[in-house]
């Protein structure tokens, strides 16, 4: 729908202007913050829209549907010479479109590394999932705040796209032509606990994930 791309330019504007490194100096940390805050209550917003949509019939959300609405962009920002790009799944969305691997996506951060001269050397896919799982503490946490169901606990955590098939190493792109959906696996990388973060929240985490790592490398 083109409310949803009207939209996009907006996301960009201010995921940039408060996250990016580049962005110029006047912007204090209390205007970032509600730069921020304004990011998120349009995605909230705008997610609500689409699940009326939905609920009327007039869009759909189901992922394996060519003409589906199963997410939507919701901003674009730099860190160096990460580029982070940002989508939210309308709704929980298993993980793989036809395997089940308990797994549900509420978002996906595809992350572009950049050489110096900003072309593209390598893409990477990160996702917020969750997934339940038995809680043996059921009894014991009864007064807990986050989502359970029985003896199940659900657990959020943030994991990277590992491609499995076709092989990525791969230079044959017949493998990728017979290939009708790729599969993956999910390597979890932080545990987040079982209240669903914010989706402003999320790319932080995720942020200070990624430059941990590069301040490694």
């Amino acid at each position: 729908p083109s409310f949803l791309y009207t939209c996009q330019p907006y996301f960009n504007h201010l995921e940039s202007t408060a996250r990016s490194q580049h962005t110029p100096l006047p912007y204090d940390i209390y205007t970032r913050v509600n730069l921020l805050d304004f990011s998120q209550q349009l995605c909230d917003r705008l997610e609500q829209l689409v699940l009326t949509y939905a609920s009327h019939n007039l869009l759909c959300l189901d992922e394996s549907e060519p003409n589906s609405v199963s997410h939507f962009c919701i901003g674009q920002s730099q860190l160096g010479r990460l580029r982070l790009t940002v989508f939210r799944y309308c709704k929980p969305t298993p993980y793989l479109a036809r395997v089940d691997t308990g797994l549900y996506k509420r978002m996906r951060w595809n992350v572009e590394r950049l050489r110096d001269d900003q072309q593209q050397q390598a893409e990477e896919d990160y996702f917020l999932c969750y997934e339940d799982i038995p809680n043996i503490h059921a009894e014991a946490d009864g007064g807990s705040q986050g989502v359970s169901h029985g003896n199940m606990a659900r657990i959020w955590s943030i994991g990277q796209w590992v491609q499995v098939n076709p092989d990525p190493t791969t230079e044959d792109i017949y493998d990728w032509i017979i290939c009708d959906v790729p599969q993956a696996s999910y390597q979890r990388l932080l545990f987040l606990g079982s209240d669903e973060p914010s989706s402003c929240s999320a790319t932080d985490y995720l942020q200070q994930l990624l430059l941990s790592h590069q301040t490694k490398d």
